[in-house]
């Protein structure tokens, strides 16, 4: 814990959820989350493993069940105001109205305490909440569009800077993967051997996660999947890796500090690669290439996507633009926002929207086909004023 500091200085702009609000008619905005749920994190400033109440009027206040986050939450949050349950005579509304209409009664005088009547809550909020909350005669209406998470979307200089070390991070993960390959050994089943044992996709997930930890990142899951687990995009991979067959290796880590992610991806043949593999890979630098050519300010995530898809077509390669129910060849969309989630918004999909300066986002074609595996590349960037910063240093290389 003891992560809000990190938030605390970083003074997101709010002003489009100050609009929201005022074009919405309601007098706040209401999240009840604990913090691994990232608009709370971000609209509250504080890291708590425990749900909690956070009311944006215009100012920020925190609301907790109990005693134990106060002191951090008042020292660490961004928030204008810090109170508890125990402010509200939260134990004499037990002991009349019983332990859970007594946390209704609680949040009802919470909101009354700076004169809100209304509020707006994300997609996803508790239920039992927002009931409570009518039948004590606050107004809440869902925000199906999730202000707050495009808001997020739009990064500040320093959390550009969070990514970036997050992405160096990656990078020595990375390295350290392929160190692996190119230290294996070929057997003569073509397996690939390390001091004489199997080297198997769990071992570089092992030396990934490690060299994480050693680097402040941690993660739950990587990708390390090879030939015809390649050819899944989210197969995680198992088992003996293989030479002369493709290596997805996908690492998407999140800086313990900050809670920001970064992701990059690369292929790599321990030996020989077909033929098809290595034209693949050449595609693919090619349809990466065009992607970033696209990217600036006012083109949106479909103009980069069709960007990829215009390569892979003039190549014969099957799209799910040109065939929805393709089955190989570019079967998923070609980036995605990353931040606080490591998807979030923008996307680089055929409904992709404007790009704006301070969008972080992935840019990773690909092609798969059971019969030869699969072949992904990704690099990570922010859209900049006039055009984007590349914030991937690793080269792209296929045989080691």
């Amino acid at each position: 814990m003891g992560m809000g500091t990190r938030l605390a200085g970083m003074e997101p702009d709010l002003s489009a959820l100050d609009a929201y609000l005022d074009e919405a008619g309601v007098d706040g905005y209401l999240l009840d989350a604990d913090s691994e749920v990232s608009d709370q994190y971000y609209l509250s400033g504080f890291d708590a493993p425990d749900p909690f109440i956070t009311l944006y009027d215009g100012d920020t206040h925190l609301l907790f069940p109990r005693s134990l986050e106060f002191g951090r939450a008042k020292r660490e949050s961004r928030a204008d105001t810090v109170q508890r349950y125990v402010d509200f005579d939260h134990q004499k509304k037990v002991e009349e109205y019983g332990p859970d209409e007594a946390v209704s009664h609680v949040l009802a005088d919470f909101l009354a305490a700076y004169d809100v009547d209304s509020v707006a809550v994300p997609p996803r909020f508790p239920l039992r909440t927002a009931d409570g909350l009518r039948t004590r005669g606050v107004d809440v209406t869902a925000d199906t569009d999730g202000i707050v998470t495009e808001i997020r979307a739009t990064k500040t200089e320093i959390e550009v800077d969070h990514i970036r070390t997050a992405q160096r991070a990656n990078e020595a993960a990375m390295a350290a993967a392929e160190s692996l390959l190119e230290a294996a050994d070929i057997a003569a089943d073509d397996t690939l051997e390390l001091d004489g044992e199997p080297l198997t996709s769990e071992r570089v997930k092992e030396e990934i996660e490690v060299t994480l930890l050693r680097n402040g990142c941690s993660l739950d899951e990587t990708i390390v999947a090879c030939g015809a687990d390649a050819a899944d995009p989210h197969d995680r991979g198992s088992g003996p890796l293989v030479a002369h067959e493709p290596i997805i290796i996908d690492i998407f880590p999140q800086d313990k500090a900050t809670k920001y992610h970064a992701d990059m991806t690369r292929t790599f043949v321990k030996g020989e690669p077909s033929d098809a593999v290595r034209e693949w890979h050449d595609l693919t630098e090619r349809a990466m290439t065009a992607a970033f050519d696209a990217l600036e300010p006012g083109a949106t995530g479909a103009d980069v996507h069709d960007a990829v898809c215009d390569v892979y077509e003039d190549a014969g390669e099957p799209t799910l633009r040109d065939d929805e129910r393709t089955e190989t060849g570019f079967i998923h969309s070609t980036g995605h926002g990353v931040g606080l989630d490591v998807h979030e918004l923008p996307r680089l999909s055929p409904n992709g929207g404007e790009l704006e300066p301070g969008h972080i986002v992935t840019i990773e074609p690909g092609l798969y086909d059971p019969e030869v595996g699969g072949v992904r590349i990704e690099d990570i960037a922010v859209v900049t004023a006039d055009g984007y910063e590349n914030l991937t240093e690793y080269e792209i290389q296929l045989a080691v």
